[in-house]
């Protein structure tokens, strides 16, 4: 069975530095694009930052521009998400997501990440 699990989440500071991973099993790793979404309370699903199945392409929202990295190992199963200069803005919960295609999609649970003084 597909498992995505993030870790990695919890409460930092403004300003700080948090680095989520995601570990993946049951799937072709390597087949798949990963992105990372979040979800704050009573706002939508939001895209947060991808990278396709080899590496060599990433894409980030405009607000995480500059701030967050998205990389992968696929030699680990893994992809993180590594994200600088905290706001509390980004407060929410984040989703890892592996894609194949247009149809085959699956997700992690999500993790919390909460930014506060």
């Amino acid at each position: 069975q597909v498992q995505l699990v993030e870790s990695g989440g919890g409460l930092v500071q403004p300003g700080g530095s948090l680095r989520l991973s995601c570990a993946a099993s049951g799937l072709s790793f390597s087949m798949y694009a990963m992105s990372w979404y979040r979800q704050a309370p009573g706002k939508e699903r939001e895209l947060v930052a991808g990278i396709s199945s080899g590496g060599g392409s990433t894409n980030y929202a405009d607000s995480m521009k500059g701030r967050f990295t998205i990389s992968r190992d696929n030699a680990k199963n893994t992809v993180y998400l590594q994200m600088n200069s905290l706001k509390p803005e980004d407060t929410a919960v984040y989703y890892c997501n592996a894609k194949r295609g247009s149809f085959i999609d699956f997700w992690g649970k999500g993790i919390l990440v909460t930014v506060s003084s």
